[in-house]
């Protein structure tokens, strides 16, 4: 990677969430984000609920978020690498944004090493092994049998129907902000150190909490959750050396 490219990271836009009331304005203060990381960025990592509801039939996909998709569009064919994580709201991402905007999907999470340092990536659901309930649920929305049975149902109601259940999510309730456990008690946390024990991780980065992290778990590997768009407007970057949080500055809007 040149000395002047960087790598971000970021999670949880939650584009047209029906809970939140501001879905046009984060819209465009996430594609302003991105119109200005365009200029300095190698890769871009997606890591999870980008969107709050997405299904794909064959001929069918959701509408609205054409800004966010062009600019995504444009970023991929300038050559920078854009990674897509599958969240628990869009886990139904299927081949519609690979094949349009040319990006890498990743329902799994990944271990990759960007410019010698080892990064562990992922949305995060599912890490918290006390999260029982939660657990069965990612069983079950990622059964390619429920996902052939929901194609069937014409997606006037099946979108009501993802909408609808977006709504009673926790997602309602987020903004006044997600309540913090403590590092000693967070489930991600403690994935990431009991994950040392057999390999070793510079940097864990991923999103599903709604926080903005910085958590060192031991010398040379931290913990970072990148926050989310609704209430912090923030994101992490990489410049080879150092990985920051930043949050953007939400006066921009072009």
């Amino acid at each position: 990677m040149a000395d002047t490219k960087k790598i971000y990271f970021a999670s949880d836009v939650h584009l047209g969430a029906p809970a939140l009331r501001n879905n046009d304005e984060r819209e465009r203060l996430f594609v302003a984000w991105l119109n200005e990381i365009k200029h300095d960025a190698s890769h871009v990592f997606l890591l999870g609920d980008i969107f709050d509801f997405w299904f794909e039939y064959k001929k069918v996909i959701p509408r609205g978020f054409t800004r966010t998709l062009g600019k995504l569009a444009e970023l991929a064919d300038s050559g920078i690498e854009i990674h897509f994580f599958t969240g628990n709201h869009d886990v139904w991402v299927f081949d519609y944004l690979p094949n349009e905007i040319g990006l890498t999907l990743h329902r799994e999470p990944l271990v990759t090493t960007l410019c010698g340092k080892k990064f562990f990536l992922a949305h995060g659901d599912g890490l918290d092994k006390t999260d029982k309930g939660y657990l069965f649920l990612k069983r079950i929305f990622t059964s390619t049998t429920l996902q052939w049975l929901f194609a069937r149902i014409h997606p006037n109601f099946a979108f009501w129907v993802g909408h609808e259940w977006s709504k009673k999510s926790r997602l309602s309730h987020l903004e006044d902000g997600e309540d913090y456990k403590g590092a000693e008690n967070e489930g991600m946390v403690d994935f990431a150190r009991d994950y040392l024990q057999s390999e070793h991780i510079d940097f864990f980065v991923t999103g599903h909490r709604h926080l903005v992290l910085d958590i060192e778990l031991e010398k040379n590997s931290r913990f970072i959750n990148t926050g989310d768009w609704i209430n912090y407007f923030s994101y992490a970057v990489f410049d080879g050396e150092r990985l920051e949080l930043k949050k953007y500055n939400t006066t921009h809007t072009s």
